[in-house]
């Protein structure tokens, strides 16, 4: 799996004009799945994701998870970020899983997120074509591969 966690100070996904998500202050994560992902990259992220200190304490430190700040989470399918782009100049994603194998990962990576954090997280619709907005709080950006775990 991969994932992209935005920090933002808003965020949110609307579908065919309709409002489907929205946060204040918390986390956007985008996340590409692929057919070799299973239960442990799930567990490893899902921990990775709410115990990351990316968020500032009183003295502006980056010392605070999403879970110690109690913010708020989108989290996004998003097939492209399994994209290729070693060869030619048109990414290849070849290495996104199709939609019945990525939907129940997904879902369960949904399921653990809310487990762990202790509160319910707000999601885009899978296979949609969606429109994402947000403001990058900092920015900060951070990406993670759970086959490349650095």
């Amino acid at each position: 799996m991969r994932a992209v966690l935005q920090r933002v100070s808003s965020a949110s996904v609307e579908i065919k004009g309709k409002k489907v998500a929205g946060i204040k202050s918390g986390l956007l994560v985008l996340v590409g799945i692929e057919d070799a992902d299973n239960n442990e990259d799930i567990s490893w992220l899902s921990n990775k994701i709410i115990n990351l200190r990316i968020f500032d304490d009183e003295n502006k430190i980056p010392n605070l998870s999403v879970k110690d700040i109690v913010g708020e989470m989108i989290l996004v399918s998003q097939f492209t970020l399994q994209a290729s782009t070693k060869k030619g100049n048109r990414p290849s994603y070849i290495k996104a899983s199709k939609g019945n194998v990525a939907l129940p990962l997904f879902e369960k990576l949904i399921v653990q997120i809310e487990n762990d954090l202790g509160r319910k997280i707000q999601t885009g619709e899978f296979g949609e074509d969606m429109k994402v907005d947000l403001v990058n709080d900092g920015p900060l950006t951070i990406i993670i591969d759970t086959k490349n775990k650095e």
